[in-house]
């Protein structure tokens, strides 16, 4: 599995968001990181 076609910068910010060292951020499954994202989402609009 290759790693995420992600920018450092996008990298780093996900990293912040989700409180996940960017080197598993780098290495997540892309599927999994989504599924991360829309969890944060639903997190944010409550």
């Amino acid at each position: 599995m290759k790693p995420l076609q992600i920018t450092p910068e996008t990298a780093i910010k996900l990293s912040e968001k989700l409180n996940v060292p960017i080197e598993q951020i780098m290495h997540m499954p892309q599927h999994i990181l989504i599924q991360k994202l829309m969890e944060l989402d639903k997190e944010q609009k409550k």
